[in-house]
Formats: structure tokens, sequence, C-alpha cells
């Protein structure tokens, strides 16, 4: 089966344009078929007469036979000149014949049949009455409950034939459980334009066809029939492979240049943004994002460990030594850090965090623009911008820096279009198993997200319900029941992580960040990375250049507005205006600032603050729920200005300002690059292996002073080399005091607090017996073997500390000061 080659002429020609029709053609694809064509030919010749006066033709293609199949044919044809003879000059396979018959046919309606006659001739009826009400096509199909399978195929046959089937299903032809069922029903126009440009010469023809009707939304109607196996098949198993193949190929050619354009470009994009991590690999550090790069790398280290050495990727005790950290109440992201364990072993944690970062926000892109090409929008530059904005709208842009637990968020499209499939209940156990599926992975992708996208949900589904109620009544009851099924698949697939998080070592509560809502005028102003950002005002309404989960610019507001309220006919998009409104004001928090007073407003946030998983939300980042909403009404807008006729100069008008308006609300808000800085060079005495003569199996190296949030430098350097020590304290959330409240970093002891307060002040406080006991205490609980003051500032002060602590001097090694504690505790 290969690709055509330039068509061998058939022993007629081809009928020419304007000659007479008929009402049908058969054709009849055959290769060595000489003991079994005559009676197939009688067979249908008799059924044909019975339908007179149906004026029928019946076109019989010889694929280069070597026995007697072209002179049964003539046979056959000297009778009764209605029948015909196509011959080819070699065998070039079953898509070539029917090519050739198909291409030389005259019905209206052009029927495909195989030579064995394996559905009888008399189940055309079942297939013209498909046709009658409008189908284009209809095929016959053994797969259906109702269809009557005489004699079964081999066993092995029919398991490799279903596997086929839902293959192809998936890849090509959807809706259609059976393709290769050799009895198929057309429109002739139609099917003559479907072959002309069809390529396959093999078995897989008819998936090549059915897939050129499916993407022309031309119906085709799958219709049960009897069905007996006839001994003889010249089907092989080289076909399997082969069929697979020519799947490929289809798909291949199935896209289009804006379809691989638009993902192309947003890739580039998001290599433009990182262009500075991938400049530097190793080295380079986001300028904006902390201690959490360093973070992010070490969680993407550990993992990779873990999964190598087939240890839990729930814990690890490298961090926070003895106690541990629980991977999973962390945000590890295990959906991604374990399947890319490979890359991290291979090249290091620096390049699988720039492949999340880069590939997460294309990938987000891409989902949100086949999201909105499938259910919004006809344009596909109008699905490309709705969702290049919900990709890189500010606030993912602002998480761009530091948190991909927020910016990477490719499964959000996913959700919702199975949502949306239970919604117009066709397949849903399937769409539920599915949907079920989805969110026990998008869980280990991030679970604050997760929240906050149901959160937004809920207010699309009210808004909605407000917009159109009959319509949300008729969907609640398959929705509903989705949702339960979904449930009862995700839940055991996560019911022993989630339970580890929140019940395991080293498990909390909640975090208790405070209330950090959003002041309401960061609506209307520009990020720090915006094209029109102001970095100052930035930072006078937001948290840190990773909180800014507003500013959308008020050129976009009131683009959105006038969007809702010329499109106010269509129910979705008043429930998008009101899911963006309602997450703003949630945004807020629970205390709304009066611009220009000192007072505030009970914000509707208090009716969630203290509940479970949402006590733990920063509730400026309910934001980001927007981005989604806006971006899906500046498609649809675009959509409606694509693809809009133009009746007079007043309109042409319209659609100019509408185009200005997209531009001056989208274009201030492009993103600028991440700005990118050397991190520091790892301490010689990490570097070169020294740390090995100072720390044993189950013991601890110290770094001076104790990691914390703020100083995760002794991250790196573990990773750096090669995991091979732990340390007591670290960046991560852990409990604190009986009531175990999630705090970031450590429980604070005595050593630590001390050590971090002479780093701070540069002065060393009194340290007498009852210190230096309590110091020994802490060498004791950590485990600790060696403590370690790497080159820094107030290293001087930090120096004389420890020496005092421990009572006598370090050594130097490499650029370092080392105190070996081992006979200490």
């Amino acid at each position: 089966m290969s690709k055509t080659q330039p068509s061998a002429q058939p022993s007629e020609p081809p009928i020419p344009a304007g000659a007479s029709t008929v009402d049908l053609t058969v054709v009849v694809p055959a290769f060595n078929e000489e003991d079994r064509l005559a009676p197939t030919l009688r067979a249908i010749r008799a059924h044909l007469e019975t339908l007179e006066p149906l004026r029928w033709e019946l076109v019989v293609v010889d694929d280069g036979s070597t026995d007697g199949t072209a002179a049964v044919t003539e046979a056959a044809a000297a009778d009764e000149p209605r029948i015909r003879l196509l011959r080819t000059p070699a065998n070039r396979g079953k898509g070539h014949a029917v090519r050739t018959g198909v291409l030389a046919s005259r019905g209206r309606r052009v029927l495909v049949t195989d030579a064995d006659l394996a559905t009888p001739i008399e189940e055309l009826a079942a297939l013209q009455r498909h046709l009658d009400a409008g189908a284009t096509a209809a095929v016959g199909s053994r797969a259906l409950p109702e269809s009557r399978i005489a004699v079964r195929q081999h066993a092995l046959r029919e398991v490799m034939g279903r596997l086929g089937a839902r293959l192809i299903r998936a890849a090509a032809v959807p809706g259609i459980r059976d393709t290769q069922c050799g009895f198929k029903l057309f429109d002739g126009d139609k099917v003559r334009t479907a072959f002309t440009g069809s390529r396959l010469d093999g078995w897989s023809y008819d998936v090549e066809i059915l897939r050129f009707f499916h993407q022309r939304d031309w119906e085709v109607a799958e219709v049960p029939v009897s069905w007996a196996h006839q001994p003889g098949s010249k089907v092989r198993p080289l076909a399997y492979p082969r069929v697979l193949a020519d799947l490929l190929r289809i798909r291949l050619r199935a896209i289009s240049p804006v379809r691989l354009a638009v993902p192309a470009l947003f890739l580039l994009f998001s290599f433009f943004l990182y262009g500075g991590l991938w400049g530097a690999p190793g080295t380079g550090y986001l300028a904006d994002s902390g201690s959490d790069q360093q973070q992010w790398e070490w969680f993407f280290a550990v993992t990779a460990d873990n999964v190598a050495h087939l240890r839990n990727p729930l814990f690890t005790d490298l961090q926070n030594f003895p106690l541990g950290v629980n991977l999973m109440a962390n945000t590890a992201m295990l959906g991604l850090s374990v399947p890319l364990a490979p890359l991290t072993l291979a090249f290091g944690a620096h390049v699988t965090w720039a492949v999340v970062l880069t590939g997460g926000l294309a990938a987000t892109a891409c989902a949100w623009y086949w999201l909105l090409a499938r259910r919004f929008v006809r344009s596909r530059w109008a699905a490309a911008l709705g969702g290049g904005f919900c990709a890189f709208a500010p606030p993912m842009i602002s998480h761009g820096n530091a948190h991909p637990n927020f910016a990477v968020l490719f499964m959000m499209p996913l959700i919702i279009d199975r949502m949306l499939r239970l919604c117009e209940n066709r397949r849903p156990t399937r769409d539920a198993v599915v949907l079920g599926l989805f969110l026990a992975y998008q869980i280990f992708l991030g679970e604050e997200a997760l929240l906050l996208a149901v959160t937004g949900f809920a207010l699309f589904a009210l808004g909605y319900a407000i917009a159109a109620p009959d319509v949300a009544k008729a969907v609640a009851g398959p929705l509903l029941r989705g949702l339960g099924i979904a449930a009862l698949v995700s839940v055991p697939l996560v019911i022993f992580p989630v339970a580890w998080q929140f019940y395991g070592p080293q498990s909390y509560h909640s975090v208790l960040h405070g209330q950090v809502g959003n002041n309401p005028m960061a609506m209307l102003e520009f990020a720090t990375r915006s094209l029109a950002g102001d970095a100052k005002v930035a930072a006078s309404l937001s948290l840190n250049r990773t909180e800014e989960n507003a500013f959308f610019g008020w050129p976009l507001l009131a683009v959105a507005v006038a969007v809702v309220i010329h499109l106010r006919d269509q129910p979705r998009v008043r429930a998008l205006g009101f899911t963006a409104l309602g997450a703003a004001v949630l945004s807020f928090g629970q205390n709304i600032p009066l611009l220009g007073t000192d007072k505030t407003l009970p914000g509707p946030w208090r009716v969630v603050a203290r509940m479970p998983f949402f006590e733990s939300v920063i509730e400026s980042r309910m934001a980001m729920v927007c981005a989604p909403a806006l971006g899906i009404l500046l498609a649809l807008a675009c959509d409606r200005l694509a693809l809009r006729r133009l009746r007079s100069e007043r309109e042409s008008s319209r659609r100019l300002l509408g185009w200005a308006a997209l531009v001056v609300a989208v274009l201030p808000l492009v993103p600028t690059p991440y700005r990118t800085v050397e991190r520091a060079a790892v301490p010689t005495f990490f570097a070169d292996g020294s740390w090995r003569e100072y720390v044993r199996p189950g013991r601890s190296i110290v770094p001076v002073p104790v990691p914390s949030p703020s100083q995760t430098a002794a991250l790196g350097w573990q990773v750096d080399s090669g995991l091979g020590f732990p340390f007591p304290g670290g960046y991560f959330n852990g409990p604190w005091g009986p009531e175990r409240i999630g705090i970031y970093g450590p429980q604070p002891r005595f050593t630590s607090d001390l050590l971090n307060k002479v780093r701070e002040s540069g002065k060393v406080p009194d340290i007498g017996a009852q210190q230096r006991r309590q110091f020994g205490w802490d060498v004791d609980f950590w485990r600790a073997d060696a403590f370690v003051l790497t080159p820094q500032d107030n290293a001087a002060p930090l120096r004389e500390a420890v020496t005092r602590l421990v009572g006598e001097e370090p050594r130097r090694v490499g650029d370092s000061w080392v105190w070996d504690v081992r006979g200490q505790g």
C-alpha cells in the first residue's frame, strides 16, 4: 500500500463530463477472484433487476489479476451490457481499484462492495434509507448491537480488527465503529470528489475517504448489516502495520498550515520569553524568581533520584533532616517531575526547569487554542488570539517567574471539554471516566490551581443558569451524574497520595498567608512584564513580582465590557462576563478598600475564607480565573470581526473600529522576556567532593547559617553534589506547633535562630555554657557531622559564633571553613 503513482489507464476511459447518468453504480474491486466472482455478479444483477425502473450499472475493476477474473467479467458483460470491466495493468491495491471504479462511475449514488459479497446485496435497501433521509454516505457495520454475524472470523483476526477500529476511530474517523466492512453507499458526486484527491492504494483507502467526509461535515451513517466471513481473504498479517502507517499519513496530511503555524508560534514565543535560561544553561537564574527557582530545581532533582532508586516519591529527608519533607504536601508537581525524571537524570534539573516553563506555557496556549477552535469560534486566528491570551496573560506571566504549578495549565482546557461533553450526554460514561483521569492527573500538577478552576467553573455554571435557566436545567442531570462517575474514577487514584499529604509524615493542616487580596486598581494597571508595564506602579499594588495576579489594563476591561454588551444575546457570553466579574471581586479578599479613602467594605471572600482548602489560598490568585474568561471573550470578538459579512460602508467602519479596539486592548499586555542573572558558583568544598570526608551515612552536614526560605543556596550545592548528603532546615512547607499549622521552612531551633541573627546583624551575642548546651542538643537532633561556612556576607562574625559554640577553631578546606563535630552532641 504505497502512495499513488500516476494512475494506470483502465481498459475503458472514465466517463466524460456530461455523459448520461444512472441512479446507482455498483463498484466491485477484484484481484484473482475467478472462483467466486461469477456467483457474485449473478446475485448483484438479480437483485438490481428487482429494483427497476432503477437505472443501474455494475463496474468490475480487475486489479491486475493473473487468473481468469477478467474472462468471468467479460462473459457476464456479454450477457448484460450494464456490466462494465475496467482493468489495470498491474496489481496496485484495493484502494487503487476502488478509486478507478468510482472515478469512472456515472451513478447518482455509488455502492462499493467486496467481490466475496460477505454482506449480501439485499442490505442495500438499509443503506439507501439513510441516504434518502439526508446522509451523504452509509457504511455497513459489523460492530453495532443490531449487526448480524452469520460466520465469524478467526478470533485473532477479530481482536486485531477491534484494536484497529479503535485506533481508526481515535485517529481519523470519530464515531464510526467499523470502517472496514466492504459494503458502503455514497452520494455519487461527493464520493467522486473525495476520490479525486485520495492517495492511498491499499486497505486504508476507506479510512481516507471517510476522513474526507468527516472533515467537510458530510453526514455519514453507520448501518448494522448481515455479514458472514468468506474463506480466501486477501488481508495478510503485514497489512496491519501498513494500516498504521497509512493512518499516520492521513493525520499528517490533515494538518493544515495554520494548525502547524499557531503551535509553532506559541513555542517560539515561549523560547523568546525564556531565552535567558536557554542562552546560559546551568548558570542562568530568573532574576524575579527569588528562592523559588532553586527550590523547584531541587524538587525535580530529588524526585528523579527517588524514581531512579525506586524510593517513595512522596517523601525525602534530604531537607529538614532528620524529620524530612512531605513532597505531596509541597509543590513537587509529580505529574511532570516523575515522567521527566529521565531528562533530569541525563541533563540536570536546570534543563528540566527550562523545559517545564517553556514547554508548559506553549502547551497551555495550544490546549486553549484547541478548545476555542473546537467549541467557541470558527476562525483559527481568533482561536489563536484567545489561546495565546489565556496562556500569556499578565497573571500567567507573573507566575511564570517561579510558579510552574500556576503557569503550566494545559489540562484545564481538556477538563472543560470533557465537562461540555458530559452536558451533551452522547457518551456519558466514557467521557466521565476520561474526566476522572484528567482530574486525577491535574492533582499531581497543582491542587490549588485546580481549586481555583473549580471555583471558576462554579461561577460560570451559576452565570449560565441565570442567563439560560432552561438549558442549565436540561444539562444539570447529565453533568452531575458524569461528575459523580468522574469522582469514582479519580478518588481511588489519588486517595493514597492525598491521605499522605494531609496525614503522612511532616503533613500540615493549612498555610496561613494572612489577608492578601488584590487592590481594585490593580485590575486597571499593567504588570511589570507587560509591554506597557511600570515596575514601580505594579510593585505598589502587588505582593511581589510572582504575585501580580491582576493587571489586565483598563483598555482590555473596557473592550470586555463592550463585547459582553454587544454579544449579550448569547448566554455563554453573559456567563463569561459574570465569571470574570465574580472572580475579580473574590480576588479583592475579605476587605475591599474604598478607593480614595482608608475605609473598606466586606468582601465575598469572607464566605469561603475559613472553608477547608480555601483557607490556604492566596485570595488575590482568584483573578487568574479572569484570564480564560477574558481570553474566550477576545476570541469571540475576533471571530465575529473576521467572519462577519460587510453590507455597507458603515459596517466596514465599525469593523475597522473593532479591530483597532482589540489591538489597543491586547498590545499593551504583550509580555517582555524574563530577566536572568548568573547564579553564584558552587563552593569548592562541595564542587570538588571534599564534603565526602566529613559526613557519614545517615548523618548530615549543616551549612552556616542553617538553610531557610531566604537562604536556599545549599539546595543547589546538594544537587550538584549528587544528593549525597542531607542537611537540616531548607525551603519547603511543613508543620509547626501542636496544631500542625503549615509554615515555610523548618520549625525554629536555637542554633538556626542564633546564626540567622548573626548573619543579619553582623554581631555575635554572648555565648556561654547554656548556649553551648543548647547547641549540643541541636547537633544531636540534626545528627550533624560537620558545620560548613562558605564565602558570604558577615562571614567573620558567623565564623566567630560557630567557633564559640563548637569550642574549637575550624579547618580551612578550599574556600570554606569546616568544623568537625562528630565527637559532639
